[in-house]
């Protein structure tokens, strides 16, 4: 028997199940220190890079063996006060000065590239997914979801926040490539550039109103005096239904993010940025089960001055994460202007459709492969499609749409239908004669 199942053995047997957590630490901090042995075989250009990667999960590891509980007293939770939550409305109606293009030269433009999306079959970043072609993605393994939080020590130990600052740039836009609402907004700019009080906001966090399908997603609150995200994962569990009620916690956080550079080079140089551990469970290919420690760039909030939160309309929130998500950006709902994804005027309200697609539209190549072409949408108020179901060319979805096929059977929807208000459900089969 190994010395450290001895000392598990022991340890539950005589101090119980703090002792067994004791010893489970210890043991992880000697497998840390371990690791750091491994620095001197790091190439001589890539030390100090090496190095300070080492240390930053060195810091996120020991915080997440000392932390324990939920890391927020739901007690001290408040509303934020009204005017820390501006309305984007006020924020365009300063309108633009005849400047405001030049002022661009003092922002920096950063996309997250986020997860693989494995959820959905592809083998590379998501963000290779061609929007109206096909399947796209290198099959490689070099690519990994670290956590958006760790964009401040990156960008200050790589030396670009030192080059950006002496160039000149005042401000960063930081958002997920996947959210394709997440453009360059000058009416935000303006405001960061000019603020009305004379006073500069370190921190601005695009916000927007809640729907059924966004409960779990993090919002602001006031925490001991201060703008703080709360995440759904640090809610105590008495209280995750009151993180999810629409009518009291109405926002949620979109991570569009606007951070001052100048901030970010001071917080750093004084080790004062504090960001939530997000604790990710994952399974390898191989069947082996690890945690991926994550930290979240907008859990930053809290340590910059004169924070912001901006509630922007939705069309600034289009985020494709599964393929219901790809289908709405696909359809003739929006259309690509001046960079940006636009909602159709055709469409006589401003909502989205709900669109819940089943396991058989999961992965991309499937999901392609169903659609001869892709429905028009523009009628469309909730559709749900189950099992085996394909579509024809030129299908229009209109009003509420229920598609469901019999288990083992299919449904071929044909080329040219129109489905108003209906529920298709059984088989129907469409054969080439």
């Amino acid at each position: 028997m190994s010395r450290f199942v001895q000392d598990l053995s022991k340890a539950m047997f005589q101090g119980g199940a703090s002792q067994f957590q004791e010893v489970i630490r210890q043991e992880l901090e000697l497998s840390v220190k371990e690791l750091e042995k491994t620095l001197i075989t790091a190439p001589s250009p890539e030390f100090e890079h090496t190095k300070n990667d080492l240390e930053g999960f060195r810091k996120l590891f020991h915080r997440f063996l000392q932390e324990k509980g939920p890391s927020v007293d739901w007690g001290k939770i408040q509303r934020p006060p009204e005017d820390s939550i501006q309305p984007y409305e006020k924020i365009k109606a300063r309108g633009l000065p005849d400047n405001i293009f030049s002022v661009l030269n003092k922002l920096v433009v950063v996309k997250l590239n986020g997860g693989l999306g494995t959820s959905m079959g592809c083998k590379g970043p998501k963000s290779l997914i061609a929007k109206d072609v096909s399947y796209s993605g290198k099959n490689t393994e070099a690519w990994y979801p670290p956590g958006h939080g760790d964009i401040y020590a990156s960008f200050y130990n790589s030396g670009l926040l030192d080059i950006f600052i002496g160039e000149g740039k005042e401000y960063i836009f930081v958002s997920n490539i996947d959210n394709l609402g997440a453009t360059v907004d000058l009416y935000i700019l303006n405001h960061l550039m000019n603020p009305p009080n004379g006073k500069p906001c370190e921190f601005v966090m695009e916000v927007t109103n809640k729907t059924r399908a966004d409960v779990k997603g993090g919002t602001l609150t006031q925490y001991e005096g201060k703008l703080r995200l709360v995440e759904i994962a640090q809610v105590p569990k008495a209280h995750v239904d009151e993180f999810k009620s629409v009518s009291k916690f109405k926002i949620f956080n979109t991570n569009n993010l606007w951070i001052s550079l100048a901030a970010v080079k001071r917080l750093q140089e004084q080790n004062a940025i504090d960001m939530e551990i997000i604790v990710n469970p994952k399974t390898l290919d191989g069947g082996l089960n690890v945690i991926q420690l994550e930290t979240a760039a907008g859990a930053a909030i809290k340590s910059f001055e004169n924070s912001l939160g901006i509630n922007v309309p939705r069309s600034r929130f289009l985020p494709v994460k599964t393929t219901s998500d790809l289908l709405l950006v696909m359809s003739n709902l929006y259309s690509l202007n001046a960079g940006s994804l636009t909602m159709s005027e055709k469409r006589e309200f401003p909502t989205v459709p709900l669109v819940k697609l089943g396991s058989s539209f999961t992965k991309v190549q499937n999901y392609l492969r169903r659609f001869e072409s892709i429905p028009d949408m523009l009628e469309l108020d909730h559709l749900t499609v189950s099992r085996d179901v394909t579509f024809g060319k030129n299908v229009s979805l209109k009003g509420t749409v229920i598609i469901i096929a019999n288990h083992g059977d299919r449904i071929d929807i044909p080329p040219g239908a129109v489905l108003e208000n209906k529920i298709v459900s059984g088989n129907l089969r469409i054969l080439d004669h």
